[in-house]
């Protein structure tokens, strides 16, 4: 039994083992068949996204930043983490290398919002708009989407995947080579030079560097141009351009609600989101994120100053001379002092960089460092652009351009502006401290910009003109009370005026505004906000010191807001303003020569004397016509547009015929003619005189003198005003004196204008920006017209009643009558076949 049980268990052992090896030969044998039934594992096509390795070699040069940024070839891929799909980044354009002519490095030239999204086998780069918005928990939401569909900028195959699968390989450079013009030269620079095409073949990317923050590209672009400003034989413009892409913040910084009884640089949105019954545009500061510690709330509250959780930090460029850097870090941290009324302490900070051996990554295109660029450029300016979150309005990073001429156009300024009492201006070279100090104080204007703040021409208006020669007060309050105004240095203080201040410092304007920028409101929202900033303007209401005007471009209607003036009287100033000039005239040769040079600084300095004589002229007349602005908001008494009253008016058109009409001898100087020109000495007096006829007799001042007459019998009207410049500029018709070339001169400017006059088109009454206001005329059907016809009668009869005058005189009372019989009876030409 013993020896069966073991054959049988032989036996099942056996079959057991054959069973086994049967069923992994079948097993086998079915893989083989289904291997055999499956086709072969297709090769990825051209268009396909490729292993990594076979994009991205070995040979590939790659910088790890925002993207990494890998270059290979003459080409650049971003890598794209999945992370930052469908995130938002501003793109900004800027020319950072220009052609002669063509604007200057560093102008802004575009700025966008983008999103890149991820669509089968491409990368989207979209076109984001934040000029509408609605809260996305709103049903309305779904609307603005629908009617605002974000535009594709540029489309790129997925060209590989990294390794884990969690980013996205793209090759970027068609966007920078080819001619996407939002990323390039945008149209209003085009049609001036008549650009036709990218020239391809001229065209290339320079570098792209990625920073953790943001992607720096600069590329070359060529185009050819009918009209080019330079180099014209070439038949093209080349620039180069830097696209700054940067992410914008995860978490959107509260924004602050814009109100324009303090100026500011905003952005803005149209949000559906509102309960008004209307869409609604919300306008929000451009500002830095400053924001108390929590650690510090306490102290806050009970008044203390705290540091910020992030210093606004501004870094001096290593190109910077280092005899001025000291200067411009006194500029940038001036600023403190306003801060402080904000509530903090250290808020505004200047560094020097790094050296190349401390941290050689350093790099001014870093978005993380906002810089004063020093720019080896003969442009003779200084600008302070910001970058900002066109959510919120938070500033991101600010580079100051500073060009290397800006201290040719401080040293004119200085010199005819203070030279009559300053020993320190009276030479064609500066000593290096009085240059630092005309460095610092342009410093502090341009971080003004950059903080948020725009020019405030209101500003100087709130000093009287006599408070200017006082040396205490302008040693405590400046010339102005904010650096932002164009109040640049005193002409108005006098020889004997010792220790009168010479220009503005950060003022009791600048520490209002910025307090009420930046000084945090806590626990409340951006809408619980504003009673509170209401409550810190209608404080000082009606208080000259804190008053905000905007700049002006083109006619100019508030004469209390104007560049460069000084004081509350524009006639007093420029009273004291040409005492100056007519000192600084018979010095000038003395002033600006040296033995054995040229007489180049002798012809510049002469032509400051009359650019600062013109712009007292413009400030004087520009009364005439006027209508003080003064912001309000319901509830707070009084107009906003007010007349200027007729006897300043008067006063005004009476300071012309006195200073510029009646011919300003001081300016005609033949010893310093003799050394700077052979001809040119008439016909510069002749401009001077016909540009301010020509802003008298401007469309839009004399239909706001027709309107003030209109409400108020007693206001200023235009016939009189038109007949005061008539019996100035006509004098010699009266007397029978005679008539010398300048005044022939100024005559015949009066009568052109009369007859653009008659033939003037109407004039639109939109108003462009904050600081372009047109005023509506209709030439043909308002009084303009039948004003300046009776004035031309007038004329011609007074003309064919004149006597005396020697022979030119008569001959050119003659000729007067002519013109005005040819614009009144114009002769019809026909023209022969």
């Amino acid at each position: 039994m013993k020896q069966l049980s073991i054959k049988l268990l032989f036996v099942v052992s056996a079959f057991l083992a054959f069973s086994c090896s049967t069923a992994k030969k079948a097993s086998k044998s079915k893989k083989d068949a289904t291997a055999m039934a499956k086709p072969p594992a297709k090769k990825p096509g051209k268009n396909d996204p490729q292993p990594y390795n076979k994009v991205i070699t070995k040979d590939a040069k790659s910088d790890k930043g925002l993207f990494t940024v890998h270059s290979l070839d003459d080409k650049f891929y971003y890598e794209i983490p999945d992370s930052l799909f469908d995130r938002e980044m501003l793109m900004v354009t800027r020319i950072s290398k220009t052609a002669s002519g063509l604007g200057f490095g560093g102008g802004k030239q575009n700025e966008q919002v983008l999103r890149w999204e991820k669509k089968g086998k491409k990368v989207v780069l979209r076109v984001v708009s934040y000029n509408v918005t609605a809260a996305d928990s709103l049903p309305v939401n779904e609307a603005v989407k629908n009617s605002n569909f974000e535009p594709v900028l540029y489309t790129f195959p997925i060209k590989a995947y990294s390794k884990d699968s969690t980013s996205t390989v793209i090759d970027a450079s068609p966007l920078f080579e080819k001619d996407v013009k939002s990323l390039g030269l945008p149209q209003f620079r085009r049609t001036p030079y008549r650009v036709t095409r990218l020239e391809a073949d001229k065209s290339f990317i320079e570098s792209i560097k990625s920073y953790p923050r943001n992607i720096e590209a600069r590329h070359v672009k060529t185009y050819a141009a009918g009209r080019p400003p330079s180099n014209s034989s070439t038949g093209t413009i080349s620039i180069e351009i830097n696209n700054s892409m940067i992410l914008l913040p995860d978490n959107p910084m509260k924004r602050r609600y814009f109100d324009e009884r303090v100026g500011w640089f905003t952005s803005s949105t149209t949000d559906y989101g509102q309960e008004d019954q209307k869409s609604k545009s919300l306008t929000y500061l451009d500002r830095w994120r400053l924001e108390v510690k929590d650690e510090d709330i306490e102290k806050f509250k009970r008044g203390e100053l705290v540091v910020p959780k992030k210093q606004i930090v501004y870094y001096i460029d290593r190109a910077t001379p280092v005899k001025w850097r000291k200067y411009i870090k006194q500029g940038i941290e001036d600023w403190q002092v306003a801060f402080e009324a904000a509530g903090f302490k250290d808020a505004i900070i200047a560094k020097d960089p790094p050296s190349v051996e401390e941290d050689p990554e350093w790099s001014p295109e870093d978005a993380r460092y906002s810089v004063v660029r020093y720019l080896a450029s003969p442009i003779p300016n200084a600008n302070g652009p910001h970058v900002s979150d066109p959510r919120t309005g938070e500033i991101l990073e600010s580079d100051i351009n500073w060009y290397h001429n800006v201290m040719s156009l401080l040293r004119g300024w200085f010199f005819v502006q203070t030279a009559a009492i300053n020993p320190d201006a009276q030479s064609p070279q500066f000593k290096d401290e009085v240059m630092g100090r005309l460095i610092r104080f342009v410093s502090a204007h341009e971080v003004g910009h950059t903080l948020g703040l725009p020019h405030n021409m209101g500003s100087s208006v709130a000093y009287p003109v006599e408070k200017l020669r006082d040396a205490e007060f302008t040693q405590k309050f400046g010339t102005a009370p904010s650096i932002m105004d164009y109040a640049r240095f005193n002409y108005v203080a006098q020889p004997g005026d010792e220790g009168v201040a010479l220009m503005p410092n950060i003022g009791v304007y600048d520490k209002y505004a910025i307090a009420w920028g930046y000084r945090p409101i806590l626990d409340k929202t951006a809408e619980e906000e504003k009673p509170i900033l209401n409550d810190w303007i209608t404080e000082h209401a009606g208080d000259p010191m804190y008053r905000f005007g905007h700049q002006q471009a083109g006619d100019v209607v508030d004469p209390s807001s104007q560049t460069e003036d000084l004081g509350d009287d524009a006639m007093l100033a420029s009273e004291y303003g040409i005492k100056n000039l007519k000192r600084i005239v018979p010095n000038l040769i003395e002033w600006t020569t040296k033995t054995g040079e040229d007489y180049d600084d002798l012809q510049e300095m002469y032509g400051h004397v009359i650019s600062q004589f013109n712009r007292y002229m413009g400030h004087v007349s520009n009364n005439i016509g006027g209508v003080y602005e003064h912001y309000k908001a319901a509830g707070q008494e009084g107009a906003v547009y007010t007349a200027v009253p007729k006897e300043h008016q008067k006063k005004a058109m009476q300071f012309i015929q006195d200073n510029l009409f009646n011919t300003p001898e001081w300016l005609i100087n033949k010893e310093i003619f003799d050394r700077i020109e052979f001809t040119g000495s008439v016909e510069r007096v002749r401009a001077l005189q016909a540009r301010t006829i020509n802003n008298i007799l401007s469309l839009g001042k004399m239909q706001r003198l027709t309107e003030a007459h209109t409400y108020d019998s007693n206001a200023y009207s235009l016939p009189d005003m038109m007949k005061d410049l008539r019996t100035g500029v006509w004098s010699e018709l009266r007397t029978g004196n005679k008539i010398d070339t300048y005044r022939r001169n100024l005559q015949r400017a009066h009568i052109d204008r009369l007859a653009y006059l008659m033939t003037a088109e109407n004039q639109s009454g939109r108003r462009f920006s904050p600081y372009v206001k047109v005023t509506p005329v209709n030439t043909s059907q308002s009084d303009i017209r039948a004003v300046v016809r009776a004035e031309l009668k007038t004329l011609r009869s007074q003309l064919r009643s004149a006597r005396g005058g020697d022979t030119m005189s008569r001959i050119h009372i003659a000729d007067a009558i002519e013109r005005i019989n040819d614009i009144l009876d114009p002769k019809v030409i026909i023209k022969k076949d």
